[in-house]
């Protein structure tokens, strides 16, 4: 071990692992956790009910309330049960509803020509929800999924989705959602262009008020098994849809797909699935400034729920974090199943 040198003073300095602590810490973090008030008075995110966007998903008929098998809590709802459902979340302070149809196989076609009937089941629920309660946002999904054959978003042509043929049918489903009093048309289909193509024909009609928020960074997840379930696609889908959603393995990609969504017209872009994409929602929403939205899709909710079922997480202590944890990425709101009880929960 080498020798300390008298440093001319006539004393040796001391190592500096031999200096001595002060006698009490200077910074000691926990100050500002000890109390819930100091807790609350410093905390740099905070969830909302204004945060959440509750998918609902409704389905022919009167008087049901059909359970969604792999998601379990969630039900399907008839549009009068669709109307009650909504006026409980507005009650509790969610501000905006998601819609998404369950379609029986016999509205099924190759060209999901239901999409364009202005008497559809995603229609009349937009107008018996603005009926009855007009102060609540209604959002609703672009894409021929729930009403195509094969489960595809676009049109299959020569076995593959064709991208430019699909874009003008996208249009027309836009304009029956708007027609039918719809405040947010929500593009999910990640065709290419499509966002553009849809604010000219809302522009060039009676609804440039209408708001577009673009699936913008839709990956090609596993985590869509339940809702596919809930919207009768499980067993219709042929194949995949890794042709037109991102590949998992991309982030880079996402900022060019916001940076052509928001130039075509986007008002506001959303990353889905969510908690396996907190990084991507935090680059798009530092990068572009924009409203920036995530969807804590089926998959993150069976997961949760089914651990709640066993009693492996605390429910009401999970949603919660989880839901915040969206907040601290960069989310400006969340479109989440457990929107409802979130909201209770921030109530109490």
């Amino acid at each position: 071990m080498p020798k300390l040198m008298d440093d001319g003073t006539g004393t040796v300095p001391r190592r500096r692992s031999e200096t001595r602590p002060a006698a009490g810490l200077v910074r000691r973090l926990r100050r500002n956790r000890k109390a819930g008030w100091t807790r609350r008075m410093v905390a740099e995110h905070r969830l909302t009910a204004d945060d959440l966007i509750w998918p609902l998903f409704v389905t022919s008929g009167r008087g049901v309330r059909e359970p969604v098998g792999s998601m379990p809590g969630v039900v399907r709802h008839s549009v009068d049960e669709a109307v009650k459902a909504v006026r409980e979340a507005a009650g509790l302070g969610v501000p905006a509803v998601a819609l998404f149809p369950y379609s029986d196989a016999g509205v099924r076609d190759e060209r999901g020509s239901e999409a364009l009937n202005p008497d559809n089941l995603v229609c009349r629920t937009i107008r018996a929800i603005k009926d009855a309660v007009p102060d609540i946002g209604v959002i609703a999904d672009v894409a021929l999924d729930p009403y195509t054959s094969h489960g595809h978003d676009g049109l299959v042509i020569d076995g593959r989705i064709d991208n430019d043929a699909t874009v003008p049918v996208l249009v027309e489903q836009a304009l029956v959602q708007a027609e039918a009093g719809c405040d947010v048309i929500a593009p999910s289909d990640m065709m290419d262009g499509r966002v553009a193509a849809i604010r000219a024909a809302l522009e060039s009609g009676s609804f440039k008020d209408t708001q577009i928020m673009a699936y913008t960074a839709k990956y090609a997840s596993a985590f869509y098994g339940p809702f596919r379930d809930a919207v009768g696609a499980a067993g219709a889908l042929k194949g995949d849809k890794r042709t037109y959603q991102m590949d998992p393995a991309n982030s880079d990609e996402a900022l060019r797909e916001a940076e052509l969504d928001i130039a075509e017209g986007a008002d506001m872009i959303m990353v889905k699935p969510g908690m396996p994409y907190l990084d991507v929602l935090r680059r798009l929403k530092s990068h572009f400034g924009v409203p920036t939205f995530a969807y804590q899709v089926s998959g993150e909710y069976s997961m949760l729920a089914a651990s709640f079922e066993k009693g492996w997480l605390d429910r009401d202590r999970t949603i919660l974090e989880c839901l915040t944890g969206f907040k601290r990425a960069g989310a400006d709101g969340i479109l989440t199943y457990f929107a409802k009880d979130a909201a209770r929960l921030l109530d109490e």
